[in-house]
Order: structure tokens, then sequence, then C-alpha cells
């Protein structure tokens, strides 16, 4: 399928979205190598499993992607962060793999996240997702794509798909409970966001403490095919900043996601 051509966008990013390309392409194919592969496992925190391939996806990222962008800084779940980062003007935003307990458990709903952020906001993101066979990728104003074809949020119907904590899904409001079909948990947010952006999934919940690493490419995604990702005032997150983490959020389109940003709202009332 022929590419759809790039026009009006941010200076570099057509560039920086080539190269996050190729290097996703290549960083998903090392990944497969140990998919199902029962590879190495160490536990982060005690609670949160790497393996070693994570470690060697993040290694050729690091390596590919700063070697072509030295000025760059570097901000990814797999590498100690480094402060000298909010010294550059841009940043590779990555999470080598995105789902790493679903992805050891043998489910194909993980990817490799790529981003190149500018002052808080996402300029080019790519989701590499090898065991599904599937490519996503966004530019500001050019609209959201997977494997070359334009993707955007369905409308709403009489039935409204929903993933996320049970919790919060349970406090949307009588009249909506009605109407939800709860999707199957996938570990891998970035992966949720690109169903909705695909319109596979209505909306989500994002419970806090979601990092940079885990929505920054797939919120550009989201937002070029018409829906968004947004804290409980409204507002979309900003990115590669001191703080890296983030509150409750939701994501979706239309009145359901206005639905949703109500229950977060009012986790703080």
């Amino acid at each position: 399928m022929p590419e759809p051509e790039l026009t009006a966008a941010p200076a570099g990013t057509v560039g920086d979205l080539s190269l996050l390309r190729d290097a996703a392409r290549e960083a998903g194919l090392i990944a497969m190598r140990y998919f199902g592969n029962s590879p190495q496992v160490w536990m982060k925190g005690g609670t949160s499993p790497v393996s070693e391939a994570d470690h060697a996806a993040d290694a050729y990222l690091r390596g590919t992607l700063l070697a072509a962008r030295p000025d760059y800084g570097w901000l990814s779940e797999e590498t100690v962060d480094d402060s000298a980062r909010l010294s550059a003007r841009r940043t590779f935003v990555v999470d080598p793999i995105d789902g790493t307990r679903g992805f050891l458990e043998g489910q194909r709903t993980w990817c490799v996240s790529v981003a190149v952020v500018e002052e808080g906001r996402t300029l080019a993101g790519v989701l590499e997702c090898p065991a599904m066979d599937e490519t996503y990728w966004a530019l500001p104003g050019q609209g959201a794509f997977r494997n070359g074809k334009r993707i955007g949020v369905r409308m709403l119907g009489d039935k409204a798909e929903i993933s996320g904590l049970k919790q919060l899904i349970d406090l949307l409001p009588p009249g909506w409970q009605k109407r939800l079909v709860r999707a199957p948990y996938s570990p891998s947010l970035a992966y949720r966001l690109a169903m909705i952006a695909n319109g596979t999934l209505d909306a989500t919940f994002v419970k806090p403490n979601a990092h940079d690493w885990d929505i920054a490419a797939a919120d550009l995604i989201l937002r070029e095919a018409g829906g968004q990702l947004l804290d409980p005032h409204g507002r979309g997150p900003l990115y590669a900043g001191e703080v890296t983490r983030h509150g409750a959020l939701a994501a979706g389109s239309g009145e359901l996601l206005a639905v949703l940003l109500d229950v977060i709202a009012g986790l703080d009332a």
C-alpha cells in the first residue's frame, strides 16, 4: 500500500517518524526472538516484571536512535533516568515492550512504543505490535495510520465497549451501565489506546501512575484518530518533564469521554 503524502508537518518530524518506524520495526523483531521462548525475568520493585527481551530491545533502540539524533534527550522505562535530558529540545520517549506481563504470558497485544517529544507534546509516535502484525503511527495534523491505512475512532452506538479498572467502571451512571460492554483486559495500555484509535474499543480508564513511556506515542495516535486522552480537568498530559508519571486519566471521544472525565474528577472531590 502506498504511503500517504505528509504535508505541513512540524519541522524535522517526517524524518523523525521514519527513524522511529525503522527502529521500532527492528526492536519488534528483537523482542519476537524471545516471545514464547521463556526469556529470563527479573522483578522491578518486587511487583513489575522485566525480561531480557525488554533489555535487548531497549539497548538497540537507545543505540540506534541516539546515534541518529545525538542532541535528543532519552527517557525509557528500562534506562536509568538522566536529568541531562531536560536540557534537550527534543526527547525520545520509549517503552521497549509495553505490556511486558502479557508478553511473558504469551498474549499478543504488546508493542514497542517510541515517540519524539518537544515542549511536552508528542511530535511523532509509533507503536510496533509484531505479534499482531500491526504498526501504528501519527504526526500532528497528518492523521493516524495502521499498516499504512488511515484509522479513526468509531461513532458511539447503542452499546459502548469499555476497558479499565472495574472499580472505576462501576462508578459510571446507571443509565450508562446498561449500555456497557466490558472489554477483556489488555496489559498494554498503549495498545488499549490504539484500539480506541482504530475503532475496536470506545473508551478506557487509565489508573494513576501511568508513565510517559506508556502513553506518549499512543496519545498522539489517538488524538490524530479523533479521540483524546485527558486528565480530570480536561487537559492532555505533558511529557518528558521532571515528573514522568500521571494521575488518573480517561481516553475516548464524545459524550462517553465526558462521562468518564466526570468519574475521575469525582475521585479528588
